[in-house]
């Protein structure tokens, strides 16, 4: 058997093009065969058709069709992003000019541990991420590889600058991943905040700030710019005062909302943003990258100190001495592939008015389906949408009811809607980041809800 080409080098690129062919032509008909936004029959009917088409995964000899095959399954298999109807998570289309992007990442393969690795790549990943934190009003930023990594960065910074009797403070709506990662560092069990409006009350985190922490215990407040659930965002020029006031550290988690600042027209909803020493940003929501692209910006460069780390066949004193870049202290993960190439591509090429266009689109989106709802007589609207997420179910349907419906649609591959429960009762959940949906696929998603729901 001969030497299987490799996807980099002077031959690389005459391997890849029948190969991308081949990829191209697999996601088509994968697709065509799912036919919807979800493969039809639930899990054990899905698993079960993958592992007929697969067969033997390891088998003695080389199958030459196995990239057709595995390609197609998986397409025919999964949820497609793209498609209007597929609504459910924080996880959006990506952008072509993204994705063939990222191509060449995986075909060049630069891994940003050491400059040697990844010349031009860390050279990149420095513009980028300076790029980025200003546009957020800081300084810096790391890249990693979602808004959970960089949420626990956020309080590992925290702890290294404030000492281990860090005490976090959040609201009910903040992101799971926070209250998780105090508990990943060892801190004291975090104040948790009731939040019946669905954002942090200024009121109540003042009587906390003036409270809860013993004398000299240091503090770290969690704001939240678009949360999970039903996408709001916390007062945070308030929330900012206060911190200010108390000498508290802010944090703001801004994975989904951070977005926005590529929009003058919902920038304001952001007002605030700057006020915190770290933000978390995920441009794999709103920014249309493939999964990973996320980033934790940072006001005081200072606090990336107690990331250093020294490995001598990385970052040997001689070699930074002699102005090699150390890449060890940009991040946790030792082998990182470069994120940015694709990041920066999309910001070169949609600049920001491109990229304030999509936002808006999706944003406008929300609330012609908010208003759809609001004018039809069989289903309730929780509230007018801050971003780009709806919440609504059937009018005096049970919870039981609205669990159901969505359960059916996933099943028969209709629809993938979310789940979320505000006020006591458990929503359906729409979060729109397809800047292509039409007018028409969300009234025909509203029309696939009321036909499912048990009577």
């Amino acid at each position: 058997m001969s030497t299987p080409p490799l996807a980099s080098g002077p031959q690389g690129p005459d391997a890849l093009r029948p190969l991308l062919a081949t990829v191209l032509d697999a996601l088509d008909s994968g697709a065509r065969a799912r036919g919807g936004p979800l493969p039809a029959g639930g899990p054990d009917a899905v698993t079960a058709r993958l592992l007929h088409a697969v067969g033997d995964l390891l088998p003695a000899h080389g199958d030459p069709d196995a990239l057709h095959t595995l390609v197609h399954a998986l397409a025919e298999g999964s949820a497609d992003p793209a498609h209007p109807h597929c609504t459910a998570h924080l996880h959006g289309p990506p952008l072509a000019v993204a994705t063939a992007a990222d191509l060449a990442a995986s075909a060049l393969n630069p891994s940003l541990d050491s400059w040697d690795q990844a010349p031009a790549a860390s050279a990149l990943e420095a513009l980028l991420t300076r790029t980025l934190a200003a546009h957020a009003g800081l300084t810096d930023a790391l890249v990693t590889t979602g808004g959970t990594e960089a949420n626990q960065l956020a309080l590992l910074l925290a702890r290294e600058t404030h000492g281990p009797t860090l005490r976090l403070i959040c609201g009910a709506n903040a992101h799971h991943s926070l209250p998780r990662a105090a508990w990943l560092l060892g801190l004291p069990a975090p104040h948790i905040l009731p939040t019946p409006t669905g954002t942090l009350d200024p009121t109540a985190l003042t009587t906390a700030l003036t409270t809860l922490p013993a004398p000299h215990t240091p503090v770290i407040v969690a704001a939240t710019a678009g949360t999970t659930d039903a996408g709001l965002i916390d007062p945070l020029p308030a929330i900012g005062a206060l911190c200010h006031t108390h000498g508290a550290r802010l944090h703001i988690d801004a994975a989904y909302g951070g977005g926005l600042l590529f929009s003058d027209r919902r920038r304001p909803l952001l007002t605030g943003l700057d006020t915190a020493h770290t933000v978390t940003l995920d441009l794999h929501k709103l920014g249309w990258q493939p999964a990973a692209a996320g980033l934790l910006a940072l006001r005081d460069p200072n606090d990336l100190t107690a990331l250093h780390h020294h490995a001598d066949y990385l970052n040997a004193t001689d070699d930074t001495d002699a102005g090699l870049p150390d890449l060890l202290g940009r991040s946790l993960r030792t082998t990182r592939r470069p994120d940015v190439l694709k990041i920066a591509v999309t910001l070169k090429t949609l600049g920001r008015t491109g990229l304030a266009t999509l936002v808006d689109q999706v944003c406008d989106h929300a609330h012609h389906l908010a208003d759809l709802i609001t004018a039809h007589p069989r289903l309730e609207l929780h509230a007018p949408p801050t971003i780009s997420t709806v919440l609504f179910r059937p009018t005096d349907a049970t919870d039981t009811a609205v669990a159901e419906t969505r359960r059916r649609l996933l099943t028969d591959g209709h629809a993938v809607l979310g789940r979320a429960r505000q006020d006591g009762r458990l929503w359906l959940k729409a979060t729109l980041l397809n800047p292509h949906t039409r007018p028409a696929d969300l009234a025909a998603l509203l029309h696939l809800v009321e036909g499912n729901t048990p009577t």
